[in-house]
């Protein structure tokens, strides 16, 4: 398992590039290839690469990508190694090693009718192109697991924040900042208008963030700003609360005289509630405990997955099933080697009971039985 995520971490796959993308995507083949015995089917979607190994009528689906959120020379900066027994490298926690996990959990299945494994390649800037892939994939199935890391200490993820992103785009007019300011519009004044009003639309209480992040204006430091632009993140519990800011947005108006302001964007994945993964959980729990590796944990957490968009669709899903370690996206992007067979048993267990239960969608217990984990 080290040997592959080793060589799935020094293939460089920002989300963006499709070219280094489809050359992850040719690593992820060589390795599904040797352990399953067959080649995926390649999806390319405008250009991104997606794979798909599909055992008989999809019942159970295992979920992740293999892109990520780090840019073409990371490997110089960040090396991929494996010292006292934790393992780092750009991409690695998120969610390189859930990929391997995935494979090598398939290849110890006894049998895999009904299974399907979906690994995609834009996961990390909002699922644009593999969303109706992903979707279609799961809508047959019983049961979604995702890939995706653990939360803080090997938890599971048994709930998430809906997101939505936006852009807020500010037209105004240029002028020289020094003899005619009063000529201009200043796009820069607005768009610090609009920031201001997109915050306040934040819930501490209700757990609601809108985030301005990326920012630009102007072009020289001697000209009104004639443009400005500003990215939005908001982060949500609950469908209301998306919906709310989403009106909210959408209604913005522009503050200074003659500016102009256009939004962008909108939701994109719901929140994935925790009705969808209460029964799995349930489920995996029994069974870590019968391996011997329980008790399970599980989290809320604010950031989202592709489990979403299946939560969203009323599939069952259970998130967080990958490696445990932490630093997502940072510096200190860690997996912690011990615990890579670990949960690759879980998984294994997870997916064999699911498939073994044949077309009924009502997760119960490790013992098959209906009671507190039905769905």
């Amino acid at each position: 398992m080290i040997d592959d995520i080793e060589a799935l971490v020094r293939c460089e796959s920002p989300s963006e590039d499709h070219e280094a993308v489809a050359r992850s995507a040719e690593v992820v083949a060589a390795i599904g290839r040797r352990l399953l015995g067959i080649e995926p089917e390649r999806i390319v979607t405008d250009g991104c690469t997606h794979l798909r190994w599909r055992f008989g009528e999809p019942r159970v689906l295992l979920l992740g990508h293999h892109d990520t959120v780090w840019p073409l020379g990371s490997l110089r900066t960040h090396p991929f190694e494996v010292r006292d027994g934790v393992l780092r490298g750009p991409g690695c926690f998120d969610m390189k090693a859930g990929v391997v996990m995935a494979l090598h959990a398939a290849a110890a299945l006894p049998d895999r009718d009904g299974l399907s494994i979906l690994i995609t390649g834009d996961e990390e800037i909002g699922s644009p192109l593999s969303r109706p892939l992903i979707e279609d994939e799961a809508k047959t199935c019983d049961a979604v697991l995702v890939l995706e890391a653990s939360a803080d200490g090997g938890a599971l993820k048994t709930r998430r924040k809906g997101v939505s992103r936006y852009w807020v785009e500010v037209e105004g007019r240029a002028a020289h900042a020094g003899l005619e300011p009063e000529k201009g519009v200043n796009a820069g004044i607005e768009v610090a208008h609009q920031i201001l009003a997109v915050a306040a639309l934040a819930d501490a209480e209700k757990g609601t963030t809108v985030v301005p992040t990326a920012l630009s204006a102007g072009t020289t430091t001697n000209t009104v700003p004639a443009a400005a632009s500003v990215a939005v993140d908001a982060r949500v519990w609950d469908t209301d609360e998306q919906d709310r800011v989403d009106r909210a947005i959408r209604s913005l108006a522009p503050v200074v005289d003659g500016s102009w302001i256009r939004i962008g964007g909108g939701i994109n994945r719901a929140p994935l509630d925790a009705k969808a993964s209460a029964g799995l959980f349930v489920l995996a729990n029994e069974l870590a405990g019968e391996l011997g590796l329980g008790p399970l944990a599980e989290s809320a957490v604010g950031g989202a997955s592709d489990g979403n968009f299946t939560a969203g669709l009323g599939i069952p899903t259970l998130d967080g099933l990958g490696a445990v370690g932490g630093g997502a996206h940072a510096d200190d992007e860690h997996v912690l080697v011990a615990e890579l067979p670990r949960r690759t048993r879980l998984l294994v267990a997870l997916a064999e009971t699911l498939l073994a239960r044949g077309s009924s969608s009502a997760p119960t217990n490790a013992r098959g039985e209906s009671g507190a984990a039905q769905r």
